[in-house]
């Protein structure tokens, strides 16, 4: 007798025949050689069938997509990087019209919010060393490449922006010696360039995250960037309302108000186009309630935004529940596309579905509808 360590998944074996007797248990009898009647039943011969019909399950009911061995950290990542460039761009926007108070926070925001998110990636990836090396090519249809590229071209931007503004809180006493006339030069074309990258920023992870097998994230790949923008926007009007004065936060507030509105837009638009069954995991258990509360908190934020931002207290409860509902969007999003790859039914049904749709529109010469 083989011995498998697939044993245990295998179907109970019903009652056995006795071979002198009434039997222990009667048995509906297949009706032809190809009926088998079920996993359940018996052949002609009183042999059971081993291998049940499957409906969604794969092998032994084990997952077909692995999934990725990420850690909280990377969640973390995507919550810090989508703050951080939104936060560039609300810098840009003190910059060109004068509010120092607004340009500063954001700049300092920015340069936090990087520098976790780094600590955060390279947490997840052991080794800093992992990270340089990335660099060392430019791989343009690798999004792990470019948006490694592009999160060193926003860091040293935003690094130097928060270089000059520290110097100036410190009044000029940073040990800068004949670099502070450099970096004060210098500082302008760096808040451009910042801002520059601070949209493929915010973005670039929601291509990294659709571009894998894992069903939720892929089926959402059309839609899923506009999500990351918009709830990197609505952060960053956040965060600036959390640490400005009112009197200088107004293009912070419009900005986190048209994020809410974009953001709201985008997710019920991207699950409406997604496949219903890889939805599933953004509406279910913990991701689902995750995103539920993301929605209401950011309806609440942004109505405070709106109405009540010029009241200290109410815009920095405000700027408190937009960050929040921005974090939660990631982590739901994320957490979501890790239920779908651990259970088999969100990778099978929706391939069978493209496989019908295919050849319902007449497609059945291609390797897809031949491979049966």
């Amino acid at each position: 007798m083989s011995v498998s360590e697939f044993d245990q998944f295998r179907p109970p074996e019903p009652p056995r025949r006795r071979r002198f007797g009434r039997p222990v248990e009667k048995r509906k009898r297949a009706s032809g050689p190809g009926d088998y009647g079920g996993a359940g039943a018996a052949n002609g011969r009183g042999e059971m069938l081993m291998v049940p019909d499957a409906e969604f399950s794969s092998y032994y009911g084990h997952n077909v997509v692995k999934p990725p061995p990420w850690g909280p950290e990377v969640a973390a990542y995507l919550f810090l990087g989508g703050l951080a460039g939104g936060s560039g761009l609300v810098a840009l926007g003190g910059q060109l019209t004068g509010r120092e108070l607004l340009r500063r926070d954001a700049r300092l925001g920015s340069i936090v919010a990087i520098s976790l998110g780094g600590a955060a990636l390279v947490k997840d990836l052991g080794r800093p060393d992992r990270f340089y090396n990335m660099l060392r090519t430019v791989k343009l249809t690798s999004p792990m490449s470019i948006g490694s590229w592009i999160l060193t071209a926003y860091s040293a931007g935003a690094g130097v922006t928060a270089a000059a503004e520290v110097d100036r809180m410190t009044g000029q006493r940073l040990p800068l010696g004949p670099l502070r006339a450099v970096l004060q030069f210098v500082e302008p074309l760096a808040g451009v360039e910042a801002a520059l990258f601070a949209p493929p920023l915010a973005a670039y992870t929601a291509v990294l995250l659709s571009d894998t097998a894992n069903p939720t994230w892929n089926g959402a790949h059309r839609d899923l960037p506009f999500v990351f923008v918009s709830s990197a926007a609505l952060a960053a009007g956040g965060l600036a309302m959390l640490t400005t004065p009112v009197r200088e936060t107004a293009p912070a507030r419009a900005l986190a108000v048209i994020g809410v509105v974009a953001d709201i837009i985008a997710m019920k638009y991207m699950e409406s186009r997604m496949d219903p069954v890889a939805a599933e995991p953004l509406h279910e258990g913990q991701p689902g309630a995750m995103l539920r509360w993301s929605e209401r908190l950011a309806v609440a934020g942004g109505l405070g935004a709106l109405l009540l931002g010029g009241n200290r207290l109410t815009a920095a409860a405000s700027g408190l529940a937009l960050m929040s509902a921005s974090a939660l969007t990631r982590f739901g999003i994320f957490e979501a596309g890790m239920e779908s790859a651990r259970d088999p039914r969100y990778t099978v049904e929706p391939q069978r579905r493209r496989l019908a749709a295919r050849r319902a529109a007449g497609i059945t010469d291609d390797s897809i509808t031949t491979a049966d």
